[in-house]
This record gives structure tokens, C-alpha cells and sequence, in this order.
């Protein structure tokens, strides 16, 4: 029997997608598509940071339209059909990639793991971050032009000292754009909503959903409870529909705002019925993260409380609006405020409240 080993359909291990769909073999095949290539993404976590890297299958797609694009991440589940290949990390991946060429490779991430993985890998070239011989993250800056050799060592100053990270101008799209030899034009996440679209019964009207946490590591980010309170209680007397969004870390604060607001609160639940919930929101409010890439993803309005990153980092695609506190914050980049004073008390609801029903009036 002959086999198309060389065919961009064909896996190995399991029937390829044109036998499933068509019954046909790889003799006379009429999809048959030479495969030119393998290149490799490493793009671990977190989660929102993997969400905001899929601009990147825009030029990727173009350019290398018949190489099969191996991804691998923490959160598989999170990237779009288009990536051909998308890959858990865990043992089974480790060991497959070890034994693979590829003819790129592009890590974005600087942890070890991630520099340690892309440096192990057989491949023709590199892009990004690889390990050092001294056991740590370098940037690639041979088989490159100076152009993305510049700017990998400059992503790499930005994690190192925090002065340089806030006196960076570019966006982080921007930024991966340029270590893989391109420029940001305005390429959208990519981030496919589920199908078929979950069903919740909410509430008719404009709905604008309220992500009230931001993980148990990053307290720094936690906007006050009594605020989301008065914020809900605002857009309702606005004619707007708040709907609490969360999951099982914010069930309990979600339940006491629903209880004391009467804002709809769904419930906590999976990620895609998760990207569900929020398809139905027109506009979503909420701290730097993971909800935050998936309004974007999903073309959401979107109002950002931000403290302590550098805003210019984010791209809101001229969709939303970045707010900050009255007083500034001196804890760059920390999980824990370490201020007597806690500077997100002084955002105040009334200017979320407003920046809202400045992005509703736009529609």
C-alpha cells in the first residue's frame, strides 16, 4: 500500500483528516498537499499570554502556508484551529520533540523549562530566547538579522530591570512582532469561540460582564470587593445588565456582589463554556488578566484596571480604555502590595462607571 509520508495531512499514528472525512487513501489522494516543513512554537504560559502570541499565526500562516506548525503550551485548549499541532508540555511531547527537526524554532517564553526545550530541539533556525551554556536564558542573536537580534535582547532587558520595562514604548505585540523579523500592523488575537455557542439564560439588554479577580497569586491586582458593589449597582441605574464573571476562586465574592447588587451571576464553570458566557458581554470590565486577553480575543469593549504594568504593554485594538489609580502605584510588577496605603482603593467606581457608558455609547 502506498503511504504519502511527505503529504502535509498525513500524522503516522492515526488517519489523517481527508480519510476520515473522505474514506480516500494516500494513492490517487486528491488532497494531497506536500508538506514543506515543521516549525515550532514554545509559548508555555500563562494563559492570557498565550491568548495575546496568536497574532502571530497571521504572518506565520502566510508566509509558511504548507509547514505544519507545532505548538506547545500549558493551555492547548486555548489555541485556535489553525495551529496544526497543538501540544501539551508533559513527557510524551518531550520526548517526540527530541527526536524531531524542525526548520524553525520560535520560544518566546524565558523561563528555564521553555529555554531549556527550545535549545534541545533539532533545528535550522532559531528565533527568540534559548538556553545559555551557563544554564540560563540568552537571547538568540545568531542566524538572525540585527534587526531581531536587537530587538530579543531588548524583551530580554525588559525582565530583567524594572526601570527599562517602564520606559519601554512598545506594545507586546509589537515586541514579538519585531524578534520574528516582522511588524505589528494590527494583527487581532486569534481565539476560537466554542461551538455550539453554550446556552445562559441572562437577561436582555446591553451586558457588560465584570471579571471581579485576578488569581490568588496576584493580590496587587484586586480592585476592593465593595467597589465592584458600587460599579454594578451604577450600571444598573444606567440601564446597563452586569453580569459577574469568575471562576471558582470569585464564586463566593461573585455570590455576595449578586446577593447585595442583584447583578446576574451565572456560576463558575469550564473555560469554553467560560468564553461563552463571556461572547454574550458587550463590554467587560477587569484587572490585568487571562479575562482580559479573552475580551480581546473575542473582540470585546473592554475597560482595564491596570496598576502595576506598564500600560503601553497592552493592546486594546482602540476598543477599550486603561484606568488607573488616583495614586500612583510603587509596587511595579509585585504580587503582593507592599504600601500601607492600597492604591486601587482610589480607582474609583464612578470612572470605571463612566469609561462604560462611554464604550456602550459608541455601538
Amino acid at each position: 500500500m502506498k503511504l504519502q509520508r511527505d503529504c502535509f495531512h498525513f500524522r503516522g499514528h492515526v488517519p489523517c483528516r481527508p480519510h476520515k472525512e473522505k474514506g480516500v487513501h494516500c494513492e490517487g489522494c486528491p488532497d494531497f498537499r506536500p508538506r514543506a516543513g515543521r516549525i515550532l512554537i514554545v509559548k508555555l504560559g500563562a494563559a492570557g499570554d498565550v491568548i495575546r502570541t496568536t497574532p502571530l499565526l497571521h504572518v506565520l500562516k502566510r508566509d509558511y502556508p504548507d509547514h505544519i506548525l507545532t505548538w506547545v503550551t500549558d493551555f492547548p485548549d486555548l489555541l485556535p484551529d489553525s495551529v496544526d499541532d497543538p501540544a501539551r508540555l508533559d513527557t510524551p511531547t518531550e520526548l517526540w520533540l527530541r527526536h524531531t527537526p524542525f526548520d524553525l524554532v520560535i520560544n518566546l517564553d524565558k523561563d528555564r523549562q521553555a529555554c531549556a526545550l527550545a535549545a534541545s530541539v533539532q533545528a535550522g533556525r532559531r528565533w527568540g530566547f534559548t538556553l545559555g551554556d551557563d544554564g540560563m536564558c540568552r537571547p538568540v542573536t545568531e542566524g538572525v538579522t540585527p534587526q531581531q537580534a536587537a530587538a530579543a535582547q531588548a524583551k530580554f532587558h525588559t525582565g530583567l530591570f524594572d526601570d527599562v520595562n517602564q520606559a519601554c514604548t512598545l506594545s507586546y505585540p509589537q515586541e514579538i512582532f519585531a524578534i520574528c523579523g516582522y511588524e505589528f500592523a494590527g494583527q487581532e488575537y486569534i481565539l476560537d469561540r466554542p461551538q455550539p455557542a453554550p446556552h445562559f439564560d441572562l437577561p436582555e439588554g446591553t451586558l457588560v460582564g465584570l471579571n471581579t479577580g485576578c488569581g490568588g497569586r496576584w493580590t496587587s491586582r484586586l480592585w476592593p470587593e465593595d467597589h465592584w458593589a458600587a460599579l454594578a449597582s451604577g450600571l444598573q441605574d444606567a440601564g446597563l445588565v452586569p453580569v459577574l464573571l469568575g471562576g471558582p476562586d470569585e464564586d463566593a465574592r461573585n455570590r455576595r456582589l449578586s446577593a447585595a447588587t442583584g447583578a446576574v451571576y451565572p456560576g463558575h464553570f469550564d473555560l469554553r463554556t467560560f468564553l461563552g458566557l463571556m461572547d454574550r458581554c458587550e463590554i467587560v470590565v477587569t484587572a490585568v488578566t487571562m479575562a482580559m486577553h479573552i475580551a480581546l480575543g473575542l473582540g470585546k469593549k473592554l475597560v482595564l484596571f491596570n496598576n502595576i504594568f506598564n500600560p503601553r504593554e497592552f493592546e486594546l485594538y482602540g476598543r477599550g480604555r486603561i484606568l488607573a489609580p488616583d495614586s500612583p502605584c510603587t509596587c511595579f510588577f509585585q504580587p503582593r502590595c507592599r504600601r500601607k496605603d492600597f492604591c486601587l482603593e482610589t480607582l474609583r467606581p464612578e470612572a470605571a462607571l463612566a469609561a462604560v457608558i462611554e464604550l456602550a455609547d459608541r455601538t
